[in-house]
């Protein structure tokens, strides 16, 4: 079976006045890396690709470096686009994100709508299946991983979304498109 390590990245920290797409990982971040890289260890996977953004490419670095395995920034595995949005009020920002995942055709939040995330991500993430052997890991970001396992996996994207933790994984068998573990 060949697996796909699907990965949110670790916790980042906040600053309101600068957009989310540019957050670093906070100390508790960094600190929940080292036991995060040691339940991937088991997997074993040959690569890391990782979205460009500081906070997942941080969370892909620190797992790389414990388990010895190179990792790949590459474009189009980055977040949901919502670049232009303000920081805002957490039961707001919920509210339209429960929009998005049930019109995601429609754009209720940022620059793109959740068709167009999922595209983009799901691109990314079949060409680098494509291109690479083996089980690989790919450090990315809540929203395109719950669009990702919504339609490929036939989960419930806004619960999952929900429940994801910082950081958190799913273990996908790219043969049946089934989630194996995480």
């Amino acid at each position: 079976m060949r697996k796909l390590i699907l990965i949110k990245h670790a916790k980042p920290e906040v600053v309101p006045a600068v957009a989310s797409d540019l957050w670093k990982l906070g100390a508790e971040g960094r600190a929940a890396c080292g036991p995060l890289a040691e339940k991937i260890r088991a997997l074993a996977p040959v690569a890391i690709y990782t979205s460009t953004e500081p906070k997942a490419r941080e969370t892909a670095e620190i797992i790389g470096e414990a388990l010895g395995v190179p990792v790949h920034p590459t474009e189009d595995l980055h977040e949901h686009d919502r670049s232009n949005e303000p920081h805002m009020d957490t039961r707001e920002f919920i509210s339209l994100m429960a929009l998005l995942f049930k019109e995601p055709d429609r754009e209720v939040l940022g620059l793109e709508t959740a068709d167009e995330a999922y595209e983009r991500f799901a691109e990314a993430v079949d060409d680098i299946l494509e291109k690479s052997a083996g089980d690989v890991a790919i450090v990315s970001h809540g929203t395109v991983i719950a669009l990702f396992a919504q339609r490929r996996l036939k989960k419930d994207g806004f619960g999952l979304w929900r429940q994801m933790g910082q950081p958190s994984f799913l273990v996908v068998d790219v043969a049946g498109w089934t989630v194996a573990g995480g």
